[in-house]
């Protein structure tokens, strides 16, 4: 698996925790390429075998347009053994697509399944979220991708949405993609949205108003042919994302790029999250990371905590010897409650259990 963070936007959504800076700072976007290829090279002895999966997340990958993409892949089939890659996901905002430039990607032969930043299809929401397109614009930008090849296409809804208003998937876009990833809108600390919730200018929906519009939003997939596989992933049968269910089970992993973390088995890795900083260190072959050796419950507080939030759930012979006599006795109590059913020797969460993954886990944790 190799994950590779593009951490720039056109501007920052007002939600957005993850690292990214809204530029339009070509020269640097250039620069920040010239220093991921380099890490490249650096690291790419590094997973020990030949990845299954790449991923290009971000930010927004977008941005780099067909020639910063391009080089990227390029330099990705020379420093590493890609004719093993099963899925190779680019993320894309709808702003970005064109005919040009979906024909673009296609010709690069390498990106197999695109992701489409819908999030709402409310033009007065996607405002209110900092997000640059229309709900015509995401439309369009699932039907250009389609016409250019692409039938591995994801989208990405948000429920939980200020107002309190129930905004559920267009059935015409669902027919026409293979996963979606639905997200509740949180809160994130140093946000511009934590700041206008604070002062009151932004009012979101109570909790029990989240939840229900879960449930509205689990049935309207289901409906549509989705099935749940993650707390907030769903897909046609066939269409998992490989790359984020490899995540789950604790796969290892390399990431590359500004802020990206990378996984060995036993240790996590994480690279300076500020571009200028990684830019300069790694041109100039010097530190430009942090690291740290897991011990054998932070593991297992790991495996609670992926396993929890998938429908596959927990196997129960992951779970230390030590731990098996608290697990089980706390597993009993959310059995009871209906969070939690026995299945083929794990415990699954259920629908409303998933609603609850975090907690269960967090309560779990040695």
């Amino acid at each position: 698996m190799i994950y590779i963070h593009i951490p720039f936007c056109h501007r920052k959504c007002t939600y957005c925790a993850f690292y990214s800076m809204g530029t339009q700072d070509e020269a640097l976007r250039l620069s920040y390429i010239d220093a991921l290829i380099t890490e490249m090279h650096m690291r790419r002895g590094e997973l020990g075998q030949p990845p299954r999966t790449v991923y290009l997340g971000g930010g927004t990958p977008s941005m780099l347009g067909v020639e910063g993409l391009r080089r990227i892949v390029v330099a990705l089939r020379e420093c590493f053994d890609t004719r093993m890659v099963e899925e190779a996901t680019v993320e894309c905002n709808p702003e970005d697509i064109d005919a040009g430039f979906m024909a673009g990607l296609a010709s690069l032969g390498f990106f197999n399944r695109v992701s489409i930043g819908v999030q709402s299809l409310n033009d007065d929401t996607l405002r209110l979220l900092g997000r640059r397109h229309t709900a015509a614009q995401a439309a369009d930008a699932v039907r250009v991708a389609t016409q250019a090849g692409f039938s591995n296409i994801s989208v990405d809804f948000m429920y939980g949405l200020p107002g309190g208003r129930m905004e559920l998937p267009d059935p015409a876009m669902l027919y026409a993609v293979k996963h979606v990833s639905a997200y509740a809108l949180t809160v994130e600390p140093r946000t511009a949205l934590a700041v206008q919730v604070e002062r009151g200018t932004v009012i979101l929906p109570s909790d029990d108003e989240v939840a229900v519009q879960y449930h509205a939003m689990r049935q309207c997939l289901k409906d549509a042919g989705f099935e749940q596989y993650e707390v907030s992933n769903f897909c046609r049968n066939g269409f998992q994302s490989l790359h984020n269910s490899r995540y789950w089970t604790r796969t290892p992993y390399l990431g590359l790029g500004a802020a990206a973390h990378s996984f060995s088995g036993d240790k996590r890795r994480w690279n300076v999250s500020n571009v200028k900083r990684y830019i300069d260190c790694v041109s100039n072959r010097m530190p430009f990371y942090e690291e740290e050796l897991l011990t054998d419950n932070d593991a297992f507080n790991e495996t609670l905590m992926t396993a929890l939030r998938t429908a596959r759930g927990l196997p129960a012979d992951a779970i230390p010897y030590k731990h098996r006599a608290m697990v089980n006795k706390k597993m009993a109590s959310y059995i009871a409650c209906g969070w939690i059913t026995v299945n083929g020797g794990h415990y699954s969460p259920t629908a409303e259990g998933l609603l609850h993954a975090d907690g269960m886990a967090a309560d779990l944790f040695v």
